[in-house]
């Protein structure tokens, strides 16, 4: 078998395959056009366009598509094949420059929140040559970004090109006031989105309509162990999931995706897969293949993988932890304090930007993770609060309290870890420690944004992230610029920013109830606990202002988001309804009440062999039973109602907020009677696979 260095890659049109497949000049001018986004050539298109073709039919491919993100939130395809008839019934293969640059796609069909009618059915999709194209089974794949007639974005790519646009002119600007001469022709923000998911057997899942429909569990009793011992967590990797992590690694490593870490998390059938960080951009397309292929593996294994930020109740839920950082093209992080960091001013000035950012766009970066599958994740069991706050550390935030107070700092002693066992080597200590319960954290040289739900695109925070960060940019460089000593003003510069800011540093348990007071009430950070609550803060002025402002989003395409997330959300929360009732009144019902029938008949039985005989037992046991299926009976007619009487709502904001506040209460009520009663039923009469049978189920 091939070893990984021979066929990394091999389904990638990357840059080694260019270089060797391009002429010089081809290769040079497309180069630029990646590195520092020069326009493309359309003579440059053609001969790229040739020579992709040429090495996909090498490969055995017949057909290509224009590969895009639309505002499903998960990826399309149109193919086309490359014949073209040259007469007397022969074909070639032919592929043009323009059939690569631009492709037209129906843009009515996909959701766009106002953007589109119907009868407005033309888009467009464009070329992004920065992120590789590759190949899918027969087809040759080309990520693309996706716009309407008139040019609105319709998809997660175009605002996230435009918000990378936005941070490379800022970035540039503060660089060159710290060297005038600085040779940095681009600044871009990479990302290591590490993902986890759970895997539950085929067989158990095919039995479940509320995994099939909704991919969670909406009924449920806990069973006797989930996660409490923590002995899952890095625990030993069972045979049929290492074959699955394995084969799964090879698929990615063929495209050229760098996935590096796997392990068990922290719940029962729960595990993580975490990639080298990439430019975001080519980080976002891979993770939707990445999600794609977790999927498309699993089946081949018997397995299914589960996405959903909170399959099961009572257990942790599954996150995308963003790793977001910013880097030069002469390769230097800028987010790295280096071994002075009280001495690094450029270091400080940035991660000052990052403060502000995070302060002053809070809303949009938990707008940026809003689902109604994150709702029911966000505060507890791993995951963090929805409360925005940073993690900085005690080194850093030392730091930073000292040029607030204009003190001297005295710089933290390295030590050393002091194990004991003399047999050990001796491991330095880092300055801080890590917090798991931060929602952003800065971990070294980089900040972990711990909000994304396992499902989400990476693309939604990384627009935000970007575009908040480069208006702290732009306001340091006005300010700079216009400044007559530049020391002085970067000093002052500094220390304004973290006084008006550091209200969003917090580095102790986000858990505790103490900070979330202390938060809302003294600080006045926002806890926005659901989509409905956090979704009209996305329409205020200051925030429609900054996307205005950097390009990103005209305000058509704001309002178009907002009312494409909350119709998301109402649809998600419809469908879990919907299938809920489908549940419980054609098998949970049936199967309580032949099991009651079963209980009575035993008390009957025991009772006329002989009336001496003790039957309380079952007497208590059918009673309650019969209970519970009145209350289950009730609580399904409750919920039929207000759905009903919640799509009569035409107001999406309101619908939205009654959703959450007269469906999603019902639910848990309804909920609560089934899974007692499955407490009370017996296994074998139970109609499908529990709580124990899919978390304990793949062995």
């Amino acid at each position: 078998m091939a070893s990984v260095t021979e066929y990394f890659g091999c389904l990638s049109f990357d840059d080694s395959a260019m270089r060797a497949r391009l002429p010089k000049d081809t290769y040079k001018s497309l180069k630029k056009t990646i590195d520092e986004g020069k326009s493309l050539d359309i003579n440059v298109a053609n001969i790229v366009a040739n020579a992709m073709k040429d090495w996909a039919i090498e490969k055995g491919c017949t057909h290509y598509t224009h590969w895009f993100q639309p505002l499903t939130g998960v990826t399309a395809e149109k193919h086309d094949s490359f014949i073209s008839p040259i007469g007397d019934g022969n074909i070639i293969m032919e592929f043009s420059g323009k059939e690569l640059v631009r492709g037209e796609s129906d843009a009515s069909s996909f959701p766009s929140g106002g953007l589109r009618a119907t009868f407005e059915a033309r888009g467009y999709t464009a070329w992004d040559p920065t992120s590789y194209a590759f190949i899918k089974g027969k087809t040759l794949c080309i990520p693309t970004a996706f716009c309407s007639y008139g040019g609105e974005a319709l998809d997660k790519k175009t605002p996230l090109l435009r918000s990378m646009d936005a941070i490379n002119r800022q970035a540039k600007r503060i660089l060159k006031l710290f060297d005038p001469n600085t040779d940095v022709a681009c600044i871009r923000p990479s990302v290591g989105p590490e993902q986890e998911y759970f895997l539950v057997d085929e067989t158990m899942y095919n039995r479940r309509k509320d995994l099939i429909f909704t991919g969670r569990t909406l009924l449920g009793a806990r069973p006797p162990k989930t996660q409490e011992m923590e002995d899952h967590y890095f625990g030993s990797i069972k045979p049929r999931v290492e074959a699955y992590m394995q084969e799964l690694d090879e698929e990615l490593w063929k495209l050229g995706i760098l996935a590096k870490t796997k392990h068990n998390e922290a719940a029962p059938a729960q595990h993580e897969l975490a990639p080298i960080f990439t430019q975001v951009n080519i980080s976002t397309d891979h993770n939707q293949l990445t999600m794609e292929i977790m999927q498309k593996v699993a089946r081949k294994h018997g397995l299914v993988c589960l996405l959903h930020e909170k399959p099961f109740a009572g257990v942790a839920g599954s996150g995308k932890h963003n790793n977001w950082s910013l880097s030069t093209n002469t390769g230097i992080n800028l987010l790295t304090p280096g071994e002075t960091p009280y001495e690094n001013a450029q270091f400080l000035l940035f991660l000052s930007a990052v403060i502000q950012a995070v302060d002053d766009y809070q809303d949009l970066l938990r707008v940026s993770v809003a689902t109604a599958g994150n709702d029911h994740r966000l505060g507890a069991l791993e995951a963090p609060p929805a409360l925005v706050s940073i993690f900085l550390g005690d080194e850093l935030t030392a730091i930073l309290e000292a040029l607030e107070s204009g003190t001297h700092y005295d710089p933290l002693e390295k030590t050393q870890l002091k194990l004991g066992v003399h047999v050990l080597p001796k491991l330095p200590k880092d300055a801080t420690d890590r917090n798991r319960t931060s929602p952003f954290a800065f971990t070294g040289n980089k900040f972990e944004f711990r909000m994304l739900g396992s499902s989400n695109s990476i693309s939604d925070t990384n627009v935000v992230l970007n575009t908040a960060v480069a208006e702290s940019l732009r306001q340091f460089a006005d300010k700079l610029e216009a400044a007559a000593d530049f020391d002085a003003a970067l000093n002052n510069l500094i220390r304004e920013t973290i006084r008006a800011h550091k209200r969003i540093i917090f580095n102790g348990n986000g858990y505790d109830d103490a900070w979330i007071q202390e938060a809302t009430k003294e600080r006045g950070l926002l806890n926005l606990r659901s989509t409905p609550d956090c979704m009209p803060y996305m329409l205020s002025v200051k925030n429609l202002k900054l996307f205005a402002d950097h390009k990103v989003f005209t305000e058509a395409e704001v309002e178009s988001r907002y009312e494409i997330t909350l119709e998301n959300y109402c649809k998600t929360i419809h469908i879990e309804a919907a299938t809920m009732i489908d549940m419980v009144q054609k098998e949970v019902l049936p199967a309580v009440m032949a099991y009651t029938g079963k209980v009575c008949e035993t008390g009957l039985a025991k009772k006329n062999f002989s009336a001496a005989m003790d039957t309380s037992y079952e007497e208590k046991l059918a009673s309650r039973l019969t209970e519970l299926t009145r209350l289950t009976d009730d609580g399904i007619r409750a919920l039929e109602a207000a759905v009903t009487e919640v799509e009569n709502i035409r107001n999406l904001t309101d619908k939205a907020f009654a959703y959450k506040e007269k469906i999603c209460t019902r639910m848990e009520s309804l909920r609560s009677y089934c899974d007692e009663a499955e407490s009370l039923t017996a296994g074998s009469c139970w109609p499908f696979p529990t709580y124990a049978d899919l978390l304990f189920g793949v062995r």
